[in-house]
């Protein structure tokens, strides 16, 4: 599904609204639920190392949860120390978690391509291909998640995306593949 006409600029870098992201999954799948962790201990809505803080946020899709982990940053996307965390900070890192967890399920995945090395997106317009589970591209695809599910679901899917749009459909069967 394209959220082309939902992406939204903010100084560099395109992102997809929380709340855009969460009515388009809702609207595909209106039994989705998501689950904000909460630290047994303390019983807050999130974590800590002692210096920094970060959030843990799931998104159920059809009984298959991804979980994003984020760090609770400022407004130039450094962490902030534990000691300065407000609840402010906890509600907007629990909604970018929000977003984070559901492109894991496809929405809007391409947004966060580079993220971890920490690079622009790329400016030369990239083709994509829809991925489906029948064909030769399928059969490609399976043999590199099965020789690779040690890296995790993540990481194959943030790589398959640079070449191929992934429906959740396609995306439960990587799931499947990586727990095989």
């Amino acid at each position: 599904m394209s959220v082309k006409d939902k992406i939204e600029r903010k100084g560099n870098l395109d992102y997809l609204s929380w709340a855009n992201a969460w009515a388009i999954l809702k609207l595909n799948y209106p039994e989705a639920q998501r689950k904000v962790y909460e630290h047994d201990a303390t019983g807050f809505n999130y974590f800590t190392d002692g210096r920094t803080a970060y959030v843990k946020v799931g998104i159920i899709v059809d009984g298959i949860e991804h979980i994003d982990y984020l760090p609770i940053m400022d407004f130039r996307n450094n962490a902030i120390p534990v000691d300065k965390v407000t609840a402010m900070d906890v509600n907007k890192a629990i909604q970018r978690s929000t977003a984070k967890a559901i492109a894991m399920h496809g929405l809007g995945l391409s947004l966060w391509t580079g993220e971890d090395i920490g690079e622009p997106a790329m400016t030369q317009p990239i083709t994509r291909f829809e991925l489906t589970t029948d064909g030769d591209d399928w059969k490609k695809v399976s043999a590199y998640v099965k020789a690779n599910k040690e890296i995790g679901m993540e990481k194959i899917v943030e790589q398959l995306s640079r070449k191929y749009i992934i429906s959740a459909k396609v995306l439960n069967q990587i799931d499947k593949l990586t727990k095989a």
